[in-house]
């Protein structure tokens, strides 16, 4: 049970951090599917750096607007500085 507790209290402080990001839609469709376009544009409008993502090859392309798709792991890989 406590894991599940850590969980949910990581999540609510995630939510406590969070902000509202309006998005446009300004230049779809960009990517293959119409969901992952949602994302790549919540992306884009926030300037976040990355989609953490297992479906990185959904998200071919979305270098050429300044985010890349990388996996859980690099992202790990990231915040550990290795």
């Amino acid at each position: 049970m406590r894991q599940v507790d850590d969980a949910l209290a990581y999540l609510r402080y995630l939510a406590s951090i969070a902000h509202l990001q309006d998005i446009h839609y300004r230049w779809r469709p960009y990517l293959r599917d119409a969901d992952d376009d949602m994302v790549l544009e919540c992306a884009v409008a926030s300037a976040s750096r990355y989609i953490v993502t297992h479906n990185t090859a959904d998200f071919r392309g979305a270098e050429r607007l300044g985010v890349k798709a990388i996996t859980p792991a690099e992202f790990w890989a990231l915040c550990q500085g290795t």
